[in-house]
């Protein structure tokens, strides 16, 4: 019995080795071939990371610097186009696509246009930056609110200070102030009570300490709604 036991062992294991060296002639090739490319994927993914988007990085940094102080100075044409010496926020887009430098540089060019009365250009740009910092992603809605209202597009600015003003409600005081822009151009610019109302209760239900708060009863009340807690 022990004899035919091993007999069955060993034909079992040459049964197996036959059959993985099977799988192998059949499938060597295929495998070899994925893994070089996984191989090749994952080096040039370092390559690149390390080699070409480290130090572009690192250059749109240095290059934002000088953009970022004229905006402080409110030197906003220096700001946008640079001075001849240091690139403004348009190069940097251009030149630096792809990193988190020239994201940002769309916010600040936006920003720019906003300041130059140039609104569909602000609106371009403030479109295109996105970041998952959510107080500033949210001021971003709000300047394109800024450029639409501007421009006379209500519905639109409507639509994007409602955004603002939702996006991070944890920032209680901008949520609010976004909120209360919302409110108020439906109430005295479109003349929507409707939507008023329930943007001015909005307001009273999520931030009730704001100051917006206690505006609101104030409106809503001229809009026939009292006694809202």
């Amino acid at each position: 019995m022990a004899d035919k036991k091993n007999v069955d062992e060993s034909l079992h294991d040459e049964i197996v080795i036959a059959k993985a060296k099977d799988f192998w002639t059949k499938f060597s090739k295929p495998i070899m071939i994925a893994s070089a490319v996984v191989i090749i994927g994952v080096g040039g993914w370092y390559v690149y990371q390390n080699f070409f988007k480290k130090p572009k990085e690192e250059k749109a940094v240095e290059a934002m610097f000088k953009a970022e102080e004229y905006f402080r100075m409110d030197s906003v044409n220096l700001a946008l186009n640079g001075d001849g010496q240091y690139d403004g926020f348009l190069k940097i887009i251009s030149k630096y696509g792809g990193t988190d430098a020239a994201e940002l540089a769309n916010y600040y060019a936006g920003s720019c246009y906003i300041k130059l009365n140039e609104n569909e250009k602000a609106i371009k740009y403030l479109k295109k930056f996105s970041t998952g910092s959510k107080s500033v992603q949210a001021r971003a809605y709000k300047l394109i609110g800024d450029a639409y209202a501007d421009m006379g597009k209500n519905s639109d600015a409507l639509s994007y200070y409602k955004k603002a003003g939702r996006h991070f409600e944890k920032d209680e005081t901008n949520s609010a102030e976004y909120l209360y822009y919302a409110a108020y151009l439906a109430d005295r610019v479109m003349k929507d009570s409707k939507e008023a109302i329930a943007l001015y209760k909005e307001i009273k239900e999520k931030f009730p300490k704001s100051n917006q708060a206690s505006d609101a009863d104030k409106y809503l009340a001229q809009l026939g709604v009292y006694n809202v807690n």
